[in-house]
């Protein structure tokens, strides 16, 4: 056995990150460790056949796995296949996500200490039809039986794993972001936007994201403004795509799915408000970063919202709630100076990366194996 504590990070599609909040959190994760003398090890799905490979990116060991399969049939196998292989490994598991946890209790056979991030609870996404719904409720169930400690990103997340397992095998540790304090202003010419003139959304285009709602209460009278909805919109094959679409004024643009991190971080610096409209999860990754470059919030009124965005953003319970916001906020007289101002300081009290990683490495540090 090394001498240098080890982390084995399973459940996300790899570093370095570009498929969403888990791998964010895992590429900052593993270089705050290395830096602190950690041994890291990512396993990371790769599309084809072969061998499994390795290979070192910024001191982090990759293990890289292929798969042939697409899409959920995929990621299930190279869940299957990673969880097997990490038997090979002395140290500790950090899993994230429950959504293969049957896989997870080899784990627990072999005595290899494992960590869940539990994640959100994903059998109450609407998008998702019984079948799914079931393996996922499942799985939570196993995920909390064969963790060794759970760590729930949301105070309300530990109050649902709580009538699970007892309290005491689950830790509240949020999602944490970088602060943003300037952006490129250029990104925003590509689509024709003033800073200040437009607000954004970037989400999901699922049901349980109240896109529709939103969309839906902007558009009922003209705004002089500009409403930019991030997504993969297909509306050639999606009914609620199409529904979306179609209630749109003319001055809603859905400029599609986009990956650059200068745009979308000059669209959340510049925007107006950033629209956040999930009702079904945790700390929200991307909620935590509108926070973190000081955007002026309007929210779907619920206790995951609440607790994250604090007091100083605005929410909306229904369709018409949210058009009475939009009446009342979007002339450019109203000063959101104070939402702003309140955004970060919300910010600075709980998602700093420093602050989140220091406790995820206290957490790990508990449950290592003694060297």
């Amino acid at each position: 056995m090394s001498d240098r504590k080890h982390l084995i990070i399973l459940g996300i599609r790899g570093l370095p990150a570009c498929h969403g909040g888990f791998e964010s959190f895992a590429e900052n994760l593993s270089l705050y460790l290395v830096g602190k003398g950690w041994d890291v090890t990512v396993y990371c799905q790769q599309d084809g056949s072969g061998p499994i490979t390795k290979s070192l990116w910024s001191g982090v060991n990759l293990i890289n796995i292929p798969v042939k399969a697409q899409g959920v049939l995929g990621t299930i196998l190279f869940d299957l296949k990673a969880s097997f292989h990490a038997l090979s490994h002395d140290g500790i598991v950090l899993t994230l996500g429950y959504n293969t946890a049957v896989f997870n209790v080899v784990q627990r056979i072999k005595g290899q200490v494992n960590i869940i991030n539990m994640d959100g609870i994903e059998w109450r996404r609407d998008k998702w039809g019984a079948v799914a719904k079931t393996w996922f409720w499942i799985n939570e169930r196993i995920g909390c039986w064969v963790g060794n400690h759970l760590v729930a990103d949301h105070p309300q997340i530990k109050n649902h794993l709580a009538t699970r397992v007892r309290s005491s095998k689950i830790t509240m540790i949020p999602y944490g972001g970088a602060e943003v304090c300037n952006a490129e202003v250029e990104p925003l010419q590509t689509y024709g936007l003033t800073p200040g003139k437009f607000s954004v959304i970037i989400a999901r285009p699922e049901p349980e994201n109240s896109i529709l709602e939103i969309v839906s209460a902007f558009s009922k009278r003209v705004r002089g403004h500009t409403l930019v909805v991030l997504g993969n919109f297909q509306p050639e094959s999606n009914h609620f795509h199409r529904a979306v679409m179609k209630v749109a004024s003319d001055e809603v643009v859905f400029p599609g799915a986009i990956y650059d991190s200068r745009v979308v971080e000059a669209l959340r610096f510049y925007c107006r408000f950033y629209l956040h409209g999930h009702r079904v999860g945790g700390t929200n990754p991307s909620l935590v970063e509108a926070l973190g470059a000081g955007c002026a919030v309007i929210a779907q009124d619920n206790s995951f919202n609440r607790w994250v965005a604090g007091e100083s953003a605005s929410y909306f319970a229904d369709e018409s709630d949210c058009a009475g916001l939009f009446d009342r906020l979007i002339d450019d007289g109203f000063d959101i100076s104070t939402m702003k101002s309140g955004s970060l300081q919300r910010f600075h009290e709980r998602f700093t990366w420093p602050e989140v990683l220091g406790e995820y490495e206290q957490l790990l540090c508990q449950w290592h194996p003694k060297l």
